[in-house]
């Protein structure tokens, strides 16, 4: 049993410690609130149209199954016989819809690798295209492991999957859908050998400079990025990097659909798949769940299996992401780029 001096002394050692932890959260908290009225106050305040109409449809369970069925392939990092299977099993069942592709050679740190990425195209009656993107691609420095990507990869692209059912022979009264599997999103090395956005994002780069070049990306109303989406403890952040005023259109929709509280209840900044369109003026929203697991133990493990999805958290960011287009279609007009 330690002296009363030293219980006096561990006493005093801990309330300083108490005390400087609660000044610290205190000053983050500050400058917290400080960035987001700062960007509250860069934009006018937004007019979202009246909640009307009935939720949108999305099947948690089937995209559940597509999950379950990617990751059956085993790792798919670019260049795998895994791989070649995925993009056909995405491109089966775009049966009967407009499907583009996207194919080139990329040069990347351990060589040339072939890159595919998938465009499904659905009409509206607006002039314009709403974005929707997924990497589907694992994570090439464990290509040698079990390493299946069931959240980071697999729960995404199925999100996407399910989300072209709601809209296979469908005429939005609102904007052009455009569906995007993009592919090399991993980084090629690991991020102790080299930089992550020095080599990473090859697909979705090359998307970006085509669509700037061809004049697509003018078109383009709002590119919304989903990334980790199936995490059985769903908790989407505030990505920083992403467009203030379409985050806020988000935040509006996981709130009128009554999923707020899996939404934005801590921030920050992301490098992921929406840089390149940000970098060309697009506006662009990260939706993800960055931390995985406690203190993000599963990202980028063997332990990223299905087990850990709920197929509840895929129906929730389905049915944000399928209220957020709804809220787009009608708001009139939209912010400027």
């Amino acid at each position: 049993m330690p002296s009363t001096k030293s219980s006096l002394c561990i006493w005093l050692i801990a309330t300083l410690c108490t005390f400087l932890a609660c000044d610290h959260d205190k000053n983050t908290a500050q400058a917290n609130d400080q960035n987001q009225a700062a960007k509250t106050e860069s934009h006018a305040p937004l007019s979202f149209p009246a909640d009307t109409g009935p939720p949108p449809t999305f099947d948690g369970d089937r995209a559940m199954q597509y999950v379950k069925d990617i990751v059956a392939f085993g790792p798919r990092p670019i260049g795998s016989p895994n791989h070649k299977k995925v993009e056909d099993y995405i491109i089966s069942h775009l049966k009967g819809d407009v499907v583009d592709h996207d194919v080139f050679t990329a040069d990347t740190p351990e060589g040339k690798f072939p890159v595919h990425n998938i465009i499904a195209k659905f009409p509206g009656t607006k002039d314009g295209i709403i974005v929707v993107a997924s990497h589907y691609d694992t994570n090439y420095p464990l290509r040698n492991t079990s390493f299946i990507g069931a959240n980071d990869g697999a729960s995404s692209s199925a999100l996407l999957l399910e989300i072209a059912n709601q809209l296979h022979g469908k005429p939005r009264d609102g904007y052009p859908v455009w569906l995007v599997w993009d592919d090399a999103e991993e980084a090629i090395k690991p991020d102790t050998e080299m930089p992550f956005l020095d080599d990473s994002l090859y697909g979705i780069r090359h998307l970006a400079e085509k669509w700037q070049a061809d004049g697509t990306s003018k078109k383009i109303k709002a590119f919304l990025l989903a990334d980790m989406i199936g995490d059985a403890d769903l908790d989407i952040e505030r990505e920083t990097n992403s467009t203030a005023w379409l985050e806020s259109v988000v935040s509006e929709a996981a709130t009128r659909l009554g999923f707020q509280s899996h939404f934005f209840a801590r921030e920050g900044a992301v490098s992921d798949d929406h840089l390149p369109f940000l970098k060309i003026g697009v506006p662009s929203a990260d939706i993800i769940d960055i931390d995985y697991g406690y203190n993000n133990v599963f990202h980028h493990t063997t332990q990223d299996t299905v087990d850990k999805l709920s197929p509840k958290s895929i129906e929730i960011s389905g049915k944000v992401i399928l209220e957020t287009m709804r809220i787009l279609d009608k708001m009139d007009p939209l912010p400027p780029k």
